[in-house]
């Protein structure tokens, strides 16, 4: 839903600003919707006059106070007449009455701003029958500009046709446990939208979230860059077995990092087979037998049952991005640690001078904090 395409087969997903993922307690886990829009913890600002349900509604959003302004630094204004009070209570009205008439051309359902509403200001919009809502946040308010097409606008006598946003199918303000929430939704193509997640306690809530997030980002990485690798350790073996075959024609001392490597990559399909509780030497033997005389390099371990099995039949799959990544990051870090000073060294406590080897001394609590690691 909230994919961009950039043209050129390019796509952005930006899941950071435009899915926000709204935690409601109370309900059941399948109650979570992912809506077709937006939603807010927000009420209309006149509960009593302003309507709570608008079908095709046209939204302006702003991003300016709808009152009368205040002056920047202390202003005195020093009033001889009786009248002039008067006077000067009639212009801040009618500066208010002005931009709510602006506002008003355009013949709007809903007024959404960032900044605040005056009485007065709600009174013009009730009038009119129009449902306003104040003190939205930025973010939400970009939300909301790219679920129903709306553009956000600074100052009231700019607006246009084209600012108002007429994409939303439904706008509805409805209570949910004591609060009560907006939702503009049934959006045509939204750009953005938020996913309403309901749970039994604030922690599953939060448990939800973090997979969900998880989810998200592979979702992503896969929109991106819709290349995919067979998973179960399958991928792993075939660079394991490509780097062994390698080393062999490769002469002296320099055949030993691609043998260190080849060995390091099978700890990826090793600790699948730790996890699934099958015999690890032999299925690695096995693994490594089949992908060392390369009949079938889509051999890999179904980790729920352990098999050896192919991996396209399984449709097992891991992205590529994260992969090439993965692999780029673990030979960064060995080359990191070797070019420190060709050894990786732990540094060991100083011993007094004619000592033996002295016994091993079992750390108390107290002591592991007083250590001196480094030497003086």
């Amino acid at each position: 839903m909230v994919g961009v395409e950039l043209g050129q087969g390019l796509r952005e997903v930006d899941i950071k600003k435009y899915i926000k993922v709204e935690k409601v307690p109370g309900g059941q886990l399948e109650d979570s919707v992912v809506l077709k829009g937006v939603m807010m913890n927000k009420d209309v600002v006149a509960p009593g006059k302003m309507k709570r349900k608008i079908v095709n509604p046209r939204i302006i959003l702003l991003d300016c106070p709808l009152e009368y302004k205040k002056g920047e630094n202390q202003t005195n204004a020093e009033i001889l007449r009786e009248e002039d009070w008067t006077v000067l209570l009639k212009m801040e009205e009618e500066y208010i009455e002005n931009i709510c008439a602006q506002i008003l051309k355009f013949k709007p359902d809903v007024v959404i701003t960032e900044k605040g509403l005056s009485d007065l200001a709600c009174h013009y919009l009730c009038k009119a029958g129009v449902s306003a809502i104040r003190r939205l946040r930025k973010t939400d308010n970009n939300r909301i500009a790219k679920a129903c097409g709306a553009v956000i606008v600074n100052r009231p006598d700019e607006l246009q046709e084209s600012d108002v946003g007429t994409g939303a199918g439904l706008f509805e303000v409805k209570k949910i446990g004591d609060e009560f929430f907006t939702f503009i939704v049934d959006c045509k193509d939204p750009k953005a939208c938020t996913i309403l997640l309901r749970g039994a306690s604030k922690d599953l809530l939060n448990e939800v979230e973090r997979n969900l997030q998880d989810a998200m980002s592979v979702a992503r990485n896969i929109i991106k860059c819709p290349k995919l690798v067979p998973g179960g350790g399958a991928t792993e073996l075939t660079v394991s077995a490509m780097l062994k075959q390698k080393s062999s024609s490769v002469e002296g001392i320099e055949k030993w990092p691609y043998e260190a490597a080849a060995i390091a990559f099978e700890a990826i399909p090793r600790t699948l087979a730790q996890n699934c509780g099958v015999n690890v030497i032999r299925t690695m033997t096995a693994l490594q037998g089949k992908h060392a005389n390369g009949e079938n390099a889509w051999i890999g371990i179904d980790g729920n049952t352990g098999e050896i099995t192919d991996m396209k039949e399984r449709k097992i799959w891991d992205s590529y991005a994260v992969k090439a990544q993965a692999f780029k990051t673990a030979i960064e870090a060995a080359c990191l640690l070797l070019r420190i000073d060709d050894i990786v060294s732990g540094i060991k406590k100083k011993q007094a001078p004619g000592a033996g080897p002295s016994k091993p001394k079992i750390d108390e609590e107290g002591d592991a904090d007083n250590d001196q690691l480094i030497p003086e």
